[in-house]
């Protein structure tokens, strides 16, 4: 039930880790940006294109550039966050505190 909420935060943790790499080294290009994060070039090319349909980079003959509308992602994904850890704090208090092993009555 939990590993699609998993998979889709490493997701996002691995784009938000390409933009900061992108801003700190910009322009970069696919080789250098897989290198640095020691993530593969086919995960690399993925991230690439879903932050520019995002609009969030921009390609450039040297590489990746970021956009102007980076800054309002960052503050938005903040907000966002800081949302879902309000909800995830809500849920983990209302869970039965120890449930024994499972089908077993605590």
């Amino acid at each position: 039930m939990t590993s699609k909420i998993e998979s889709e935060i490493e997701l996002l943790e691995r784009h938000v880790t390409m933009l900061k790499a992108i801003m700190e080294h910009e322009p970069i290009g696919i080789i250098r940006l897989s290198e640095q994060l020691n993530v593969p070039q086919h995960k690399v090319r993925y991230s690439l294109r879903i932050l520019e349909q995002e609009g969030l980079i921009a390609p450039s003959p040297e590489g990746a550039i970021t956009t102007e509308k980076l800054p309002l992602f960052f503050n938005d994904l903040r907000s966002i966050l800081t949302s879902m850890d309000e909800t995830v704090n809500k849920l983990r208090a209302s869970l039965p505190k120890d449930t024994g092993r499972p089908g077993q009555k605590a």
